[in-house]
This record gives structure tokens, C-alpha cells and sequence, in this order.
């Protein structure tokens, strides 16, 4: 029954290069049973995890890799698969785009109660919410991963390796590592590129057609994944396509729940869900004020597609304020929270208050305020607490 899985695998595995290696190849703690990878569509889970098994000092036939949606999985459970698998000597199993498989949490449950098999699967982001259904959340670790951050991509394109720094790190000796990082490399070279079409590493594949590509995976969220995990009726899809295209032309800060509502001809409740479900699609980021806390029904002050080359590949025209505000939240929630700040842009972490501009950007909207900081594009090189803007591309 394994035979045909196998050789699909191997396959796979001949063409996986550990060359380039994301982030998450070194902070994911991999020694738990049973781990979920989950993120939004095109970031690199399928490459992580087959880089993951393929650096494993284990023997080909004690790991296992297939996607759920494969026709070979069609006629079998993937309790079944695992079963054989683990009798045969298998060790550590991984199952692919798991969301795809209708009932996944019980069976997922019934492998890890019932074999010693070490279980990674992935899958869309909205499986943070759907894992609680068979109590995954006992058995399973789910770590979310990104696109690539500016180092990374920086570490693709050119072959040097680049630190990864913290947020303190950079608060208080940006000046210095923006001098080290200027030694070796002229960032500005690379970040109008990195904005257009560097966060998916797909876009090695084919650079010319990388929008078409990243038009395709936007279209696979909302006509595949997000209607399959929240149940959402065909003829709403439309619904969620207009509202992406009405926040990608709409400035982030003239927010109007009850007039982007009519528009698409929704209430408010239902339109607060579907924010949330293209939130989890990772085709929207959504900054809130944390007094209102994240629930579902609360309103964003902000709103912005999830990341800048989805701007680029959605929307017609790109202001460059905007760009430079969505560049930085998506940076920074990687590792940190990042709210509405009454004061300033942005509050990180509840205590940093943020300005986000260009280089003539200055602190008056936030004098006085303790623990401020502006964020400026445009600068090679900070002081004080002025910060280049690409710097925060370097916190993963």
C-alpha cells in the first residue's frame, strides 16, 4: 500500500535542497509527538518539512511524507496509512495540506493514541481554530510560520548569512548593526525588490510570472481553503473577493465598518467574519486597539492586506505610506504583538510606541511619549531613536 506513497516521496526528497534554510529551521522546537505547521498558503511549510526529513539521521523507510488531497490517500484513512506504516518500522510521519481531509482531527487523534509515531502535519492557518474539535490542543504543538523577512530574503539572493536580531537589540544598538550590515551588503539594493515579490520563496521558481503565481494562491484561499474549514456558501466567495479589492484601494486609517459593509452588501456581524477569515488566510492583517482585546466581533482601526507583494500583485496603485505601515506590522508580528497606538502608529509589545515614514518623518505626534521610537525609510543608517525601517526586516 506504500509503495506508490514511497517512491512519490523520495521523488520529492531527491529534489529538496538544504541550500537555503528558512528561519523556523533553527527556533522550532521539533522533539514534541505530535506537531502542526501551519501558516498561510505559498510561505514554505511543504519545503520545510521536507528539509526537515530529509536532514533526519534515519533511514528512508522509518519516515513517511504524502499530502492529504493526494489521489493515493483518496481510497485509505489516514489512520490506515499510518498503521501500515508503523508496523513496517516507521517512525516519523508527515501529512501534507491536512485540511483538505474531511474529519482530519479524529483521525490525528486516533494516531497518536494509538501508535509511538512522531506525527507533523500542516496546513492553513485556520486550523488554529479547528484543532480544538478532537482536543488536538492536549497532543498537538502548532507553530505558525511566515513568509521571508527581509533577511531572509537577503540571505537568498546574494549567498551571505545574516544575523537575526531581537526587538531590544535593535532598540538600543540599531546604529551599530545597521553599520555591520552596511559593511557587507547595500540593503537599499534589494528592498524595493524584497517589497514587490520577495516574502513567498516561490517566487525563485519563475520571477516574471510570480504575480499571476501569487494571484493563483490568493484565489486558492478564497475559493478552497477558507470555504472548506468555515463552511462559507459558494456565492459568498464573491463577497470576500470584493471586499479584498475594496481594502486594496481603501487607506488603511479611513476605516468605516458600516460603509465597507454596504458595499459588499453584508451586515456588520458577518462582515467582522469574514475579516477574520481572510486574517487567518493570511491575506489580511487587522490592528486593533488592546483594550478591545482580539475577539472576532471587535472593530480594527486598521486594515491592510497581508503583506506588501500581495499589493503589488492585488491592486492597481500602491501608496508608498501604506506600504511602509504593512511592511512593519507584518515584520513585527512574526514575534511581537502589534496594536493601535492612540498615540503614534503602532504600540508593540503594549510598551514601544511606533511612527512609521519616510526620512523626514520627525517625533511630533509622538513628543513626550516615553518609550517612542520612529520607524524611516529612506535612511541606510539611524541614531537616537530614529531606526531604519528595514532593520525590523531582521527580527526573524
Amino acid at each position: 500500500m506504500l509503495e506508490n506513497i514511497r517512491n512519490i516521496f523520495l521523488r520529492q526528497l531527491q529534489n529538496t535542497s538544504l541550500q537555503f534554510k528558512r528561519y523556523m529551521f533553527d527556533t522550532l522546537d521539533m522533539d514534541d509527538r505530535m506537531i502542526g505547521i501551519i501558516g498561510s498558503r505559498g510561505v514554505g511549510k511543504t519545503t520545510f518539512i521536507l528539509q526537515y526529513l530529509k536532514s533526519l539521521d534515519l533511514p528512508f523507510e522509518r519516515k513517511l511524507y504524502f499530502s492529504a488531497d493526494h489521489i493515493e490517500v483518496a481510497s485509505r484513512s489516514l489512520y490506515e496509512i499510518a498503521e501500515v506504516f508503523y508496523k513496517e518500522g516507521g517512525e516519523v510521519l508527515a501529512i501534507d495540506e491536512i485540511h483538505k481531509y474531511p474529519g482530519f482531527e479524529k483521525e490525528l487523534k486516533s494516531i497518536y493514541d494509538s501508535f509511538d509515531l512522531k506525527v507533523i502535519f500542516s496546513g492553513s492557518s485556520a486550523l488554529e481554530l479547528e484543532h480544538a474539535k478532537a482536543d488536538l490542543s492536549r497532543r498537538a504543538v502548532l507553530y505558525r510560520i511566515n513568509g521571508m523577512s527581509f533577511r531572509e530574503f537577503l540571505e537568498f539572493e546574494t549567498k551571505e548569512r545574516f544575523e537575526v536580531y531581537s526587538l531590544d537589540e535593535i532598540l538600543t544598538n540599531h546604529t551599530n548593526i545597521a553599520m555591520e550590515i552596511n559593511a557587507k551588503i547595500k540593503p537599499f539594493a534589494y528592498w524595493k525588490q524584497y517589497l514587490q515579490y520577495g516574502y513567498y520563496p516561490f517566487y525563485k521558481q519563475n520571477r516574471k510570472n510570480y504575480p499571476l503565481k501569487l494571484l493563483e494562491v490568493v484565489n486558492t484561499v478564497l475559493e478552497s481553503d477558507l470555504p472548506m474549514v468555515f463552511n462559507i456558501e459558494p456565492k459568498n466567495i464573491f463577497k470576500l473577493k470584493k471586499l479584498l479589492s475594496l481594502l486594496c484601494v481603501s487607506k488603511p486609517y479611513e476605516l468605516n465598518i458600516s460603509r465597507l459593509a454596504a458595499k459588499i452588501g453584508i451586515n456588520r456581524n458577518t462582515l467582522y467574519h469574514y475579516l477574520h477569515y481572510l486574517e487567518m488566510g493570511g491575506l489580511i492583517m487587522m490592528v486593533k486597539q488592546s483594550a478591545r482585546g482580539h475577539a472576532i466581533l471587535s472593530k480594527p482601526e486598521k486594515l491592510y492586506l497581508g503583506n506588501t507583494n500581495l499589493n503589488f500583485s492585488y491592486c492597481d496603485q500602491s501608496e508608498i505610506g501604506t506600504l511602509r505601515e504593512i511592511f512593519f506590522v507584518n515584520q513585527l508580528r512574526a514575534l511581537h504583538s502589534v496594536d493601535y497606538a492612540k498615540n503614534g502608529d503602532f504600540l508593540v509589545e503594549g510598551t514601544y510606541t511606533f511612527e512609521v515614514g519616510g526620512k523626514s518623518k520627525d517625533f511630533s505626534q509622538i513628543r513626550g511619549v516615553e518609550k517612542s521610537f520612529v520607524a524611516a525609510d529612506d535612511i541606510e543608517i539611524g541614531t537616537g531613536r530614529k531606526i531604519p525601517l528595514w532593520l525590523f526586516g531582521f527580527l526573524y
